[in-house]
């Protein structure tokens, strides 16, 4: 018969020690994990805003560069073959508005003009994308009193440029592109949206003179146009501003400034985003975290978002003469 006394156990002090130290190695890898994991959020976090950043800019520096472009179709044997009337001119007859008065601001052909201090545009739909709602106040581009947002924001530029298209009926194309700002809300997270939209000029060369129009209308630009479409989110602010030959800064308001508008030799852009998350970057709110763009008053953050600049220079290449 065995002896209860020689059998070996686990005393109730042993297991509190164990209980102990356990409790202690899971402590340690739970804050282990939360370092990491913040970590991991406040660098995707960046990798993303940064991707946003140089995405877009990518997308307007194309664009940029297209400003001023006018096609040539120049001497085809087989077109100067054709009768008169039903060949295709060697250059582009489309009538050229100069925007330089209140009435044909609003048809400008210039290659580029851009608008300070200015929301929305007027071929938005007036609907948020699927997901996001209207702030209070959203068409007011100052908002001092609203943590994250910016007392001024944000800048928007038109680029018109052209191209062709035999088989229509319109050969000679001009397009307008257009990058705005527009403020969104999602979840309860205020913040700007950049929007992008594309217009193209419709015109009969048989109609009286600035007849045409700048038109999102799907069946009359041949499915080449579309109005505001989400570009990215999160902005905090977006700025142009253009410069001439001699490095001079430019008014590009066609109406403002109409003498100069086409010594244009590159435009100079900043875009500032914000993370997505207030996780991983600043512990408490508070510190003033100065933002500047050009040629606008410097806004001061004291929320827990993180903030990261892109500023690129964007030569013009077409802009030098009558458009």
């Amino acid at each position: 018969m065995i002896k209860l006394s020689k059998i070996a156990g686990i005393t109730l002090v042993e297991m509190l020690i164990g209980v102990v130290v356990s409790s202690i190695m899971i402590a340690a890898m739970y804050t282990s994990y939360t370092v990491i994991n913040n970590s991991y959020s406040k660098v995707t976090d960046v990798a993303a805003i940064s991707r946003s950043g140089n995405d877009i800019i990518s997308m307007m520096m194309r664009d940029i560069r297209m400003a001023g472009f006018k096609y040539y179709y120049g001497y085809n044997a087989e077109n100067e073959a054709k009768p008169f009337n039903e060949r295709i001119p060697r250059q582009d007859n489309l009538n050229f508005v100069a925007g330089d008065t209140v009435s044909t601001k609003e048809h400008s052909h210039a290659p580029i003009v851009i608008y300070r201090n200015r929301l929305n545009y007027k071929e938005d739909t007036g609907t948020e994308p699927s997901g996001y709602q209207r702030p209070d106040g959203g068409d007011d581009a100052k908002h001092p009193d609203k943590p994250g947002r910016p007392a001024q924001c944000c800048d928007r530029i038109h680029i018109v440029y052209g191209d062709f298209i035999e088989s229509d009926a319109q050969p000679y194309k001009k397009y307008r592109i257009t990058y705005y700002a527009k403020p969104l809300k999602r979840n309860g997270d205020e913040y700007y949206g950049v929007f992008r939209s594309q217009e193209a000029w419709v015109h009969n060369p048989d109609d009286a003179p600035n007849y045409g129009k700048w038109t999102t209308v799907e069946n009359e630009c041949s499915g080449d146009c579309y109005k505001g479409e989400l570009v990215r989110e999160y902005l905090t602010d977006m700025s142009f501003v253009a410069f001439g030959k001699y490095g001079e800064v430019i008014n590009a308001d066609p109406e403002a400034n109409p003498d100069k508008i086409f010594d244009i030799r590159s435009v100079d852009v900043t875009m500032t985003f914000r993370s997505p998350s207030k996780q991983g970057f600043f512990t408490k709110s508070g510190g003033n975290r100065i933002i500047k763009s050009l040629g606008r008053k410097a806004s001061t953050f004291t929320d827990k978002f993180f903030r990261d600049t892109v500023f690129v220079t964007i030569h013009t290449r077409n802009i030098g003469g009558f458009f």
